[in-house]
Parts: C-alpha cells; structure tokens; sequence
C-alpha cells in the first residue's frame, strides 16, 4: 500500500512538473487603475495556490482555537484520579505503592 501511495504522489509530481513545463511563457496581470505586469504563468498560478492555502487556514483558525479552548477546559475539568492508569504486570507494584514517586528524567 505505501508503494501505490508513492506511486500516486510521484504522478501528481510529474502531471505539476510537466504542467509548469508547458506554461512558461509570459502573461499580463492587468491590475487596478490601468497597472500591469509581466509574470511567468507558472508563478501566476503558484501565487494563486499559495494564497488560497493562506487564506484557507486563516479561515480554519477561530475554530481551531475555540477546540483548543474547549479541550483544555474539558481536561482541566476532569480530576486526575479520574483518569485510569495503566496495569502493572503482576508482582511490581504501582506508583501508588511506592514509597517515593519516581523522578522524571533520571
């Protein structure tokens, strides 16, 4: 399966490499109040694909962050005795019956 996703990704590779290939002549941007340009197609439309992907996340970020919020405050909401531990193999004990706790990074 992860030589047919390769596969597929090279094919998209070569279909965009080929597209640039084939657009490289120049075209006019005519802006507003009679300004123009002279660009390349291919940037034209890298530029376009840029700024869409740009103002997409933008859009996506207030509800990015109103999840976030919400996450952190279902989580701060939850005691931590609520959370369930994992199992100790049998015969170790836990980290409750432990006479110190362990030391992070040691």
């Amino acid at each position: 399966m992860r030589i047919i996703h390769w596969i597929f990704r090279a094919a998209v590779f070569f279909v965009l490499f080929a597209f640039a290939l084939n657009n490289q002549h120049a075209v006019d941007l005519n802006w507003f109040f009679g300004v123009s340009t002279h660009a390349p197609m291919v940037l034209v439309v890298l530029a376009a694909f840029a700024a869409g992907c740009v103002v997409g996340v933008l859009a996506m970020l207030p509800g990015w962050w109103r999840q976030h919020r919400r996450t952190r405050a279902l989580e701060a909401a939850v005691p931590r005795s609520a959370v369930p531990q994992p199992a100790t193999p049998a015969g170790q004990p836990s980290e409750a019956e432990l006479p110190h706790p362990p030391r992070d990074g040691l």
